[in-house]
């Protein structure tokens, strides 16, 4: 019996994972990549160490990570979750290792390795590889997929689409038949010009909150001044939170800050505290709050105040405009700045035209659907990729037709 013909569009993630573990006694597979180069984004990932996944081990917990896509990836974490894709990477000779923060990566801090394995995983499974081969367009004839591209024609019996996010590719699948929710940009840094921040970039905070009162949004966490505003956690949460409403409001919007997340009553209560125990210390001199040098006094300087000034003769309306400073800063957002080659969408192919328990259309049959063409996005953390795994696992898992699959994952009772 001939073997099948498996088309994957797409040498991303999630395509190469389908690959890697499709049964080569069963189909032929060929992917199609129209850069010069697969698997670009594994490349760059985490500063090009590669951020695989997130210590994550409990479904529920981990798809609160998921702006988008949370009620779906439930069924599918359930089935493979970080845990199995540790597993799966260990067990072919990439050691890992998890960082303070949960997030995982190889022990080597270098991208080229998990290229290197996913791409012998997938030359094992005898994987035809087509680099530089532009899809034009996709027809479903006589039970097969009719592939055009600019190196010639390709039929499909099934097809998996793991194309990312870029407009061609959903015009494509939206001509299959797909309803595609239009794409705005998630996590983004908010671009602000003003005096605090201001010759300040690289200053940090361990934990700011932050918020849009017009929204009533509000993320806590790291916060990092940029040389173009305000950027780290706390601002790529409330980003892709928040994503389809700042895009409404043309990313022009008031956001609050409070660089040291005390509470008003609490931030004066140490400040007349701190004065009380140290009257004659200048207030430049003074560590208050925890933030930096650098940072107190140019909130010093905004709020007016003679910075060499004594605790003593500090006066209330002067701690109040250092704490307003400090606590209630309101600052002007214009406009975002996004991670080029990290770039995040939020959109794609809507939801609910996909069978969740083996990522199948459900408009067209033999057509599988994965990774960021589909509406499910992610904070950062190794989240994105997890669902790339996640999502290519279960197709692979329903391709194998009966056959006993080559490996299993933990989350479904395998054993190693």
């Amino acid at each position: 019996m001939s073997k099948k013909q498996v088309f994957i569009i797409g040498g991303g993630a999630a395509g190469f994972f389908c690959a890697a573990n499709l049964s080569r006694d069963l189909y032929h597979i060929t992917i199609l990549e129209q850069n010069a180069e697969v698997l670009q984004k594994v490349k760059i990932s985490g500063g090009g160490r590669c951020n695989l996944t997130h210590a994550c081990f409990d479904p529920r917990e981990l798809v609160q990570f998921y702006p988008r896509g949370s009620k779906e990836l439930l069924s599918v974490f359930s089935k493979f979750q970080p845990a199995d894709t540790m597993a799966w990477f260990s067990e072919r000779g990439l050691e890992l290792k998890v960082e303070a923060d949960n997030r995982v990566f190889p022990v080597t801090d270098s991208s080229q390795n998990v290229i290197d394995l996913l791409t012998k995983e997938a030359k094992k499974n005898s994987v035809e590889i087509r680099t530089k081969t532009t899809v034009k367009d996709i027809q479903f004839k006589d039970d097969k997929y009719q592939i055009s591209t600019n190196n010639g024609s390709f039929t499909a019996d099934k097809l998996i689409y793991t194309t990312g996010s870029s407009p061609k590719s959903f015009k494509i699948i939206q001509n299959l038949g797909h309803k595609i929710i239009s794409p705005v940009p998630s996590l983004f840094t908010f671009n602000i010009k003003d005096p605090l921040l201001q010759e300040l970039a690289g200053t940090s905070f361990t934990n700011a909150t932050v918020s849009i009162p017009s929204l009533g949004a509000e993320e806590s966490g790291a916060l990092l001044i940029t040389h173009w505003g305000l950027s780290a956690p706390a601002i790529l949460k409330l980003s892709a939170w928040e994503a389809r409403r700042l895009a409404t409001l043309n990313y022009q919007f008031e956001i609050e800050v409070n660089f040291i997340s005390i509470g008003w009553e609490q931030a004066v209560e140490d400040f007349i505290s701190f004065k009380n125990q140290n009257p004659k210390r200048s207030l430049q001199q003074s560590k208050i709050f925890d933030v930096t040098n650098r940072f107190w006094q140019r909130i010093l300087s905004i709020s007016q105040v003679d910075a060499s000034k004594q605790m003593a003769n500090v006066s209330k309306k002067e701690m109040e405009r250092i704490l307003e400073n400090l606590c209630r800063k309101r600052l002007k957002v214009e406009g975002k700045s996004t991670f080029k080659d990290e770039f995040v969408t939020c959109g794609g192919v809507d939801l609910k035209e996909i069978n969740f328990k083996d990522m199948s259309s459900k408009i067209l049959p033999n057509l599988f659907i994965a990774g960021e063409v589909l509406n499910i996005d992610a904070l950062t953390g190794g989240f994105n990729f997890q669902a790339c795994w996640s999502e290519a696992y279960l197709i692979t898992h329903s391709l194998a037709q009966g056959a006993p699959t080559a490996w299993e994952p933990l989350s479904r009772g395998g054993t190693r």
